[in-house]
């Protein structure tokens, strides 16, 4: 079921739910300049065997508005934005699982409306904490000194976007997700020109989105609530990440109090068939024992 929902003065968000209606909502937050519909679908169902699934278009994705030329927002408006899609399709509470950009949209709700949340699942993220990192022998070390993001990413990136139509433009988002997979799973081509294929006939287009890049990103660490955090926290761990690589999950989960830590086998900043499978096991494993333990239930054991 798709509908939009209003996020701010001229800002409509397009939302999809998939899933029993009456299942615990699950809330997809996607990375930046990233559509709801890059969220795999067998993932999506996977996900929606046991929840309400809702993903959403960012501002500026997919058939949202795109509005930043007009009227520049701040990054913390997409976290703002995470509260008026729950809040447009009447959710109290819901389990968040943020990918990249998304996980930390999911650090700012988690640290700022902890009471909107059922359980939070951060993946290809970094903390929005100055807490220094410990290693297992017991040293520490400062945030600004741990791994950034890989040359072969950043040079991408520094490349300019020149528009030379449609099946160019694919080309060099696919070329864009061969870096970002990393090294550890062997590439499906096939499977993401069929996802952006997939996201240019959403969208409407294959026009290249940047507001994200350009939106303003002060305000967002959450040293002292990330800290004092109650709410069930998984980090998912993968080992080919290549914008924020171990042990940058390594050191969320020590920001985030409480915080649990899952490896997916040869993930990268992607989301290939490859790890579908056990990801959505993590993630159900994570919220089905977040759901038990608010009915009562006792774990299952075994």
């Amino acid at each position: 079921m798709e509908r939009f929902v209003d996020a701010a003065p001229g800002v409509r968000l397009w939302t999809e739910q998939r899933g029993p209606v009456d299942a615990p909502p699950l809330l997809l937050v996607m990375g930046a300049q990233a559509a709801g519909v890059g969220w795999p679908e067998p993932l999506v169902d996977a996900l929606a065997a046991r929840h309400r699934v809702i993903r959403y278009d960012h501002r500026d994705t997919g058939r949202s508005t795109w509005s930043f030329d007009e009227r520049p927002y701040r990054i913390a408006d997409l976290a703002d934005d995470v509260i008026a899609v729950l809040d447009g399709l009447g959710v109290a509470r819901a389990h968040l699982v943020g990918m990249s950009l998304g996980g930390m949209l999911v650090q700012m709700v988690l640290a700022d409306h902890p009471e909107r949340l059922l359980s939070a699942t951060l993946m290809g993220t970094c903390a929005l904490s100055t807490v220094p990192y410990t290693r297992p022998d017991g040293g520490t070390v400062p945030v600004a000194e741990l791994p950034g993001i890989a040359p072969e990413v950043l040079e991408m990136w520094a490349q300019p976007v020149v528009d030379r139509g449609e099946e160019a433009e694919i080309a060099r988002r696919i070329a864009h997700w061969r870096v970002l997979a990393g090294d550890r799973l062997p590439f499906d081509e096939a499977f993401y020109r069929a996802l952006e294929r997939r996201v240019v006939a959403h969208t409407g287009h294959y026009r290249v989105g940047t507001a994200h890049g350009r939106a303003d990103d002060g305000g967002m660490l959450r040293t002292e609530e990330l800290a004092r955090n109650e709410v069930p926290a998984l980090v998912v761990a993968a080992p080919a990440e290549p914008v924020f690589p171990p042990p940058h999950p390594q050191h969320l989960t020590q920001a985030i109090r409480g915080a649990g830590l899952v490896e997916i086998p040869g993930m990268g900043h992607a989301l290939p068939p490859a790890v579908h499978r056990p990801l959505a096991e993590a993630i159900l494993a994570h919220t089905g024992a977040v759901d038990r333990a608010a009915d009562g239930a006792v774990p299952a054991v075994g």
